[in-house]
């Protein structure tokens, strides 16, 4: 019967020591680059009466080229199971102009940040939930630790491209108001064991990285390009924390594509 049990309830892949050592690591990234973001935002938010409302063209993507080579030199990792697990996929489009639309231009891919910014706070949040009624098995310590830690570094990359919407008197993303949001809760519900929230977590984290690749390419504003470019390898420490809780040792890449990013399309506010 115990062995069955430890089949149904998979141990992490690495010790508790060794995930509390990465995740000392990842707050302290997130603690040296975060002061950057809000500074990158003000002049952003400075710029909001500039902001186009086209969508990108050839200007923004040279733009663009430029936050990307940031990214590609962050030691970015990702699983090589990327393409089987991401939350996101389908080919990229530049972001929506439609007349009437609440959020139009950079705007746009701002609330698209929130909004998946959100929905990784849901699942962390809800995998704390689980754990606290002992519906993932056994829970080590660092693994609460480690949600803990990224549940608020996403809280704060929210609430940081929630204060441009505000100050561009439009209203704040509240949710996850995304096409995907529905499936993700639904994989959530269904979780069992930390392996399968991991797994679920680690393809909301690559999602993540690979549509701050697309806003920066696809973005007009110099701070928006740079707040993307400064949040992308936080979340791509996550995904390689991840990547090591489920025993799959990530694969370092000189440059993140797009190919399973968030679209802008799936926002449904």
């Amino acid at each position: 019967m115990s062995r069955r049990r430890n089949r149904e309830t998979p141990e992490m892949a690495i010790s508790e020591y060794e995930l509390s050592s990465m995740t000392s690591e990842l707050n302290m990234l997130h603690n040296e680059t975060f002061p950057s973001v809000h500074k990158e935002l003000d002049e952003f938010s400075a710029n909001l009466a500039e902001i186009s409302r086209k969508p990108a063209g050839r200007r923004s993507f040279l733009m663009g080229m430029g936050g990307v080579a940031i990214l590609g030199t962050a030691a970015a990792c990702s699983s090589s199971n990327d393409k089987k697990t991401a939350a996101g996929g389908g080919t990229t489009s530049a972001p929506s102009s439609a007349a009437g639309g609440v959020y139009t231009g950079d705007l746009k891919v701002v609330a698209l940040a929130a909004a998946l910014e959100n929905l990784a706070v849901t699942a962390y949040q809800g995998a704390l939930t689980k754990a606290g009624k002992g519906e993932l098995g056994k829970v080590p310590p660092a693994v609460a630790t480690f949600i803990t830690t990224a549940m608020k570094q996403h809280q704060d990359h929210s609430d940081a491209w929630n204060s441009v919407l505000k100050k561009a008197n439009k209203p704040a993303i509240s949710g996850a108001p995304l096409t995907i949001t529905a499936g993700q809760v639904a994989m959530l519900n269904a979780a069992k064991s930390v392996p399968d929230v991991a797994k679920l977590a680690l393809a909301l984290e690559n999602a993540a990285a690979e549509t701050y690749t697309f806003a920066a390419i696809n973005v007009t504003d110099a701070g928006g390009i740079m707040t993307a470019a400064t949040i992308q390898p936080v979340e791509t420490m996550h995904a390689a924390i991840l990547s090591f809780v489920l025993g799959e040792y990530p694969v370092p890449v000189s440059f993140i594509g797009t190919s399973n990013a968030v679209q802008p399309s799936a926002l449904t506010a």
